[in-house]
């Protein structure tokens, strides 16, 4: 959603020509995709008994969410892509890296607990990396700032154990490399 939010509000070229309420309108559509549905689809999870704990600690307890949030980010990247082509690409192109993102999380939480605050930032940093790449604005600052969040976060997962080293590196890469899959193939 703030990667999103940044392109619509900050970037200088992509939305230029939308007022407030077709801006607004396209953040409430993917509030509502990407946050709302899969928190709905957790707590339902919750309350079936489907998922121990809404922090999903364990390996087993993600499969579910995965699933339901691979459906809802799929959703989205098809409504960005096909039913909005007012809308540049590069979202259509990022909501689709998210959604391989969480594919491949999916299949990788067969082996390990990769870490999705990891693969979150990874994904923040491919399209932070593919719009400098695009030249269409100066991302020094942006880029310096998502390094920094990236670091914080994937230090503080470390330091409050959730996840070993080798499993931040992984969700970071995995991030990475759907993003710039995504961008190659769409744009």
């Amino acid at each position: 959603m703030y990667v999103i939010a940044f392109l619509v509000y900050y970037h200088p070229s992509y939305f230029s020509g939308f007022g407030f309420y077709s801006k607004f309108e396209l953040l409430r559509s993917v509030a509502v995709n990407t946050i709302l549905f899969p928190a709905f689809a957790l707590l339902v999870m919750k309350g079936l008994g489907f998922v121990k704990s809404v922090f999903l600690h364990t390996q087993q307890d993600r499969i579910g969410p995965y699933l339901a949030n691979m459906i809802f980010y799929f959703w989205m990247a098809r409504v960005l892509f096909n039913f909005k082509p007012e809308v540049t690409p590069v979202l259509a192109a990022f909501m689709t890296g998210v959604f391989l993102t969480t594919a491949i999380a999916l299949i990788a939480n067969i082996f390990s607990k990769i870490s999705m605050h990891a693969i979150g930032c990874g994904g923040m940093l491919g399209l932070f990396i593919i719009v400098m790449y695009s030249n269409s604005m100066l991302m020094t600052w942006p880029l310096s700032i998502a390094l920094l969040v990236t670091g914080i976060v994937c230090t503080s997962r470390m330091i409050v154990s959730d996840h070993t080293q080798k499993e931040i590196y992984q969700g970071l890469l995995v991030g990475l490399i759907c993003q710039f899959a995504a961008a190659f193939v769409i744009l």
